[in-house]
């Protein structure tokens, strides 16, 4: 193969990937839902106001917290886009960038289930409820209507 075929080959499946991403991007700007993130974050938009102020209050503070790794990943993910836009693909540095951006989103995420670990234990237990039934709608399942007990 020559590299004019390779290069227009790349060219197409990057194009149906942005493609993709962009109509994506439109579709979810555009649904407008509340409380979109994690399972876990969006399990929190049900809580009684007092308490959903509070947890809402717990994610930001974790996510003011964790600026530098979001930026550390933002940065990852911008110098992946330039790695895309090279004549010659750097696959290595390529995945180094993909991979650093993996981690601090990681790492942000593990924080956040932290914190509403942390959130989940010291509430109630019908708040635990409410956090376990909107985790269940979020998860394609029906919530039970009563915990089971042991034998």
């Amino acid at each position: 193969m020559s590299t004019g075929r390779n290069l227009l080959i790349v060219s197409v499946v990057l194009n149906v990937f942005l493609a993709g991403a962009l109509a994506g991007g439109a579709v979810w700007i555009r649904s407008g839902k509340p409380g979109q993130g994690t399972s876990l974050e969006a399990a929190g938009g049900r809580l009684p106001d007092q308490q959903r102020t509070l947890f809402r209050k717990a994610l930001r503070e974790v996510r003011r917290e964790s600026r530098d790794i979001i930026l550390d990943g933002q940065q990852a993910r911008r110098a992946a886009a330039d790695l895309l836009r090279q004549p010659v693909l750097d696959t290595a540095a390529l995945s180094a960038a993909l991979e650093r951006a993996r981690n601090a989103d990681v790492t942000v995420r593990t924080r956040l289930e932290q914190r509403i670990i942390e959130f989940a234990a010291a509430g109630s237990a019908e708040d635990r409820n409410v956090l376990a039934e909107g985790l269940a709608r979020r998860s394609g399942t029906q919530p039970s209507t009563a915990p089971k007990k042991s034998p």
